[in-house]
């Protein structure tokens, strides 16, 4: 048994008196640990796919099962504690707080979780030292680089150590080198925490990093690809 399962998995909006299916009937296994890449057109339905499997938007129709539940018959707050338990989101443009420090962006987690300032503490600086950007714990925001930003966003989607991280478009902000280092960063800490990585990329050199590579196109699954990452 797959980690994730889609069976008939649609999303449907009605738009006046028309219908906008952005996912429409898509079957599709992901295993734990993979690091998996979605492509394709504006429309095609990746981003829909990556908001359904991270609990932040609901199907229509079809069944979407992570670790044995199936994520269509929770409520809306049975969901939001089921995503705080299991998920982590990086951003494209990191959504870091301009008032909070790197330390205190990546606590914010946390802090729905019963559980003391000492571990709190443990869990936010081993997420930090995991992504290399210990030594800027005390900076702000606007005195960190693009990249730097970037790896205290995916301290913040880790933090709280997540069964799934979900990434949409998070190297569109950065130079080619920065990129780089954010996605050789994911594809380490997918090895390294054993979380499911599931990433939305209009970059096709993104996609080298992943170990599989899926194509949409009008919320089908139209091919898929081994990338370089499955040999890494």
């Amino acid at each position: 048994m797959s980690f994730i399962e889609c069976r008939g998995l649609t999303r449907l909006y009605k738009r006046g008196e028309n219908e906008i299916r952005p996912l429409d009937g898509l079957d599709l296994d992901i295993d734990e640990g993979e690091f998996l890449a979605l492509m394709g057109p504006s429309g095609s339905g990746k981003t829909t796919l990556l908001n359904l499997i991270a609990g932040i938007d609901k199907a229509t129709a079809g069944t979407l099962r992570i670790g044995g539940t199936d994520i269509t018959t929770l409520s809306r707050s049975q969901l939001t504690e089921w995503r705080s338990r299991n998920v982590g989101y990086i951003f494209q443009l990191y959504n870091l707080i301009p008032l909070l420090t790197a330390y205190e962006n990546v606590e914010l987690p946390t802090l729905l979780l019963p559980i003391s300032r000492t571990e709190r503490h443990r869990l936010v600086s081993a997420a930090l030292e995991l992504v290399g950007i210990a030594n800027r714990h005390d900076h702000y925001p606007r005195q960190l680089s693009g990249g730097q930003e970037q790896r205290v966003a995916i301290a913040r989607a880790i933090v709280t150590e997540p069964r799934i991280l979900v990434a949409d478009e998070p190297t569109g902000d950065l130079d080619k080198s920065s990129a780089h280092e954010i996605l050789s960063l994911m594809q380490r800490l997918t090895r390294e925490l054993g979380s499911t990585l599931i990433m939305v990329t209009h970059d096709p050199h993104a996609t080298e990093y992943a170990g599989r590579t899926l194509h949409l196109e009008k919320g089908r699954l139209v091919s898929q690809a081994a990338g370089m990452g499955a040999a890494s």
